[in-house]
């Protein structure tokens, strides 16, 4: 299922400057490998993207820049995937008595040229929410996935 799970780093718009550049967390699933689910899926790409600390950029300020790179370098088809930001619980406080909740938004975008534009973020919702947990657990059972 998992098909790619590596830092995935993009140009931004800044020449040398490199403005909006950065990097991520990717992780590329594919639905269509693995167990057959014994009917097709039209979005069978299902991309998460994640914030690294050592990122100059967050995920959110970029994402049509990412999605764009992503889906030129990986040769899918925008129309063949969901795109997901997938944020991690993080603890906070002396003690990390504190927690912030994990969160995932879907973010559909529309499609100019080969070119992600007007991202529009909105709840997961529970079935896909559903998938998605089994597959980012899925991830931690197995060794890291290669290209």
């Amino acid at each position: 299922m998992m098909i790619h799970d590596d830092i995935y780093e993009w140009k931004g718009w800044g020449g040398k400057l490199k403005l909006a550049s950065g990097s991520c967390r990717l992780r590329i699933f594919d639905l269509r490998k693995g167990d057959d689910p014994g009917f097709s899926v039209l979005r069978p790409y299902i991309i998460v993207v994640s914030d690294t600390p050592e990122g100059r950029m967050t995920v959110k300020s970029c994402a049509g820049n990412i999605a764009t790179g992503v889906t030129r370098d990986f040769d899918i088809d925008p129309d063949r995937m969901v795109w997901i930001e997938h944020y991690p619980a993080k603890h906070y406080g002396v003690k990390s008595e504190y927690v912030i909740p994990e969160k995932n938004e879907r973010i559909d975008f529309d499609w100019q040229e080969g070119m992600a534009i007007n991202p529009r973020w909105r709840p997961v919702k529970p079935d896909m929410l559903e998938i998605l947990q089994e597959l980012l657990s899925m991830e931690e059972e197995t060794p890291k996935a290669e290209e």
